[in-house]
């Protein structure tokens, strides 16, 4: 099969450029359609098929059930998994298209259906993008990190460009998605048509494919049992629990479980806050464009530096200093006010954070997994990956459902719009506090834990010289 990565076999050597930005091209894909489920998804079945917040909320918690159990069933697929292409990448192959498809349906709920089909018609394609379509390309797709390399600092590298990438994603819908709902809107007074929501998912759907197979045929699997197959030992199969056990014992990847959780439901809260304080604070949905922006442009640029502050600092501390700035930027933003300026230098605090953070997330739960694989002997790669990637989609939905119970709670009835009617004071509280107090809480929390109670490079590196390990390059 046509193929572009890089011109060697060897899991040790460094890679190159065009197989770390092949690797991460995927990312821009599928964070692009998971930014827009996670930022605009709510308010279109709110303002565009005029559903309730509170029963939406309901159905996006209970539909992460299943797809947390989804993740460990993709994650043991991944493992099991063996083909020319690899572990990972057929499934990236497989998947793309019925993601792409799947998502133009969740963002097109029929009018003319009853109230209560609606519903089940939003639990079904909402679980069929999420739970099936998205787990069965994230997951692979995280594992990949470990399958295409086991050099310690390429996989940091790939982390970070991994990063870079899901940020330009966000970035692009921040700069064109309200653009393009304008233009393809049916209306001239308002975004909140179907028509728009319609035309311009099924546009960026089809460069999410594109950027997919990028990555499908601009990278090469190298490590064939990753990280078994790096102690030179010849690994047994194990049992899907005897894996779930192995993580369950490894104390760092509980703590990067319980991080990636924490920061994707702080990103869930203000990415939804943000439509919604753009709309009801600012006045018009246009203005979450530079909101965003402001976060996603710093993310972008400071994680051109962070392998350098890698290299010099180590991944923990740089992880660690991310959600120190996230916390000094949600904590500021809600002294602000409506003052544009000041909300941009607090926007960009808290995207240098985000960049910082996400630039080691990988890297770190990759060397998580190799601790705990040396400790138990027990190979978890696709499990660990499908883990985390559970901890992430957890995060999110259990942020989307929140915020949805309290903005319903505290009153929001998106039927006053459309009577010239402001929402009550309760309203507005809510979104201010949802957009600014809770990630801050949750933020200095993950700092706490990274700055005092995590070890990771000390313990690995010490495993590693019992288990006399040579010739592995180390991070810190």
């Amino acid at each position: 099969m046509l193929n572009f990565a890089t011109k060697h076999n060897d899991p040790d050597k460094s890679l190159g450029w065009n197989e770390r930005i092949g690797y991460a091209s995927a990312a821009f894909g599928w964070n692009m359609i998971n930014g827009i489920i996670g930022t605009f998804l709510t308010v279109y079945f709110t303002n565009v098929a005029f559903l309730d917040a509170a029963i939406i909320s309901s159905i996006i918690a209970v539909s992460k059930v299943f797809d947390g159990v989804s993740d460990l069933i993709v994650g043991r697929m991944v493992d099991n998994t063996k083909s020319k292409l690899g572990k990972a990448r057929p499934w990236l192959l497989r998947m793309c298209i019925p993601f792409a498809i799947a998502t133009v349906l969740l963002f097109y709920v029929p009018a003319s259906f009853p109230t209560a089909v609606k519903y089940v018609y939003v639990f079904i394609m909402y679980n069929l993008v999420n739970t099936v379509c998205l787990t069965a390309i994230q997951v692979p797709y995280y594992s990949m990190i470990s399958l295409l390399t086991r050099n310690a600092y390429e996989r940091g590298f790939l982390g970070n460009i991994q990063q870079i990438f899901q940020t330009l994603g966000n970035v692009f819908i921040n700069s064109v998605f309200t653009i393009m709902l304008v233009k393809f809107s049916s209306s001239a007074e308002t975004y909140f048509t179907q028509q728009a929501f319609t035309a311009t998912i099924a546009i960026l759907c089809l460069l999410m494919v594109i950027v997919t197979l990028v990555t499908v045929f601009a990278t090469k699997e190298r490590v064939a049992d990753a990280p078994a197959a790096e102690e030179g030992k010849t690994e047994e199969k194990v049992s899907g629990m005897a894996a779930v056990k192995s993580l369950l014992t490894n104390k760092y990847w509980v703590m990067m479980f319980f991080a990636m959780l924490m920061i994707f439901f702080v990103i869930i809260f203000y990415s939804i806050g943000g439509v919604y304080y753009a709309i009801y604070i600012l006045g018009d949905m246009g203005q979450i464009s530079w909101m965003n922006n402001a976060i996603s442009i710093a993310q972008f640029a400071i994680m051109f530096a962070t392998p350098f502050f890698m290299k010099k600092f180590g991944k923990r501390t740089i992880y660690a200093a991310g959600f120190l700035c996230m916390t000094i930027g949600f904590i500021s933003f809600g002294f602000v006010d409506t003052s544009v300026p000041l909300m941009i230098v607090c926007n960009v605090l808290k995207g240098l954070g985000l960049g910082m953070s996400g630039g080691m997330a990988m890297g770190i739960v990759a060397d998580a997994i190799l601790y705990g694989q040396l400790k138990s002997g027990i190979n978890a790669v696709g499990m660990g990956n499908a883990g985390t990637s559970a901890a992430q989609k957890l995060g999110l939905g259990l942020g989307q459902a929140i915020f949805g119970w309290v903005l319903s709670g505290a009153g929001f009835d998106a039927a006053l719009d459309a009577q010239g009617i402001a929402q009550a004071e309760s309203v507005i509280t809510a979104i201010k506090f949802m957009y600014n107090y809770i990630p801050a809480v949750m933020c200095a929390l993950v700092f706490v834990m990274m700055a005092v109670f995590f070890n990771l490079d000390r313990d690995l590196k010490k495993l590693k010289k019992e288990k006399g390990i040579e010739g592995h390059e180390t991070v810190k």
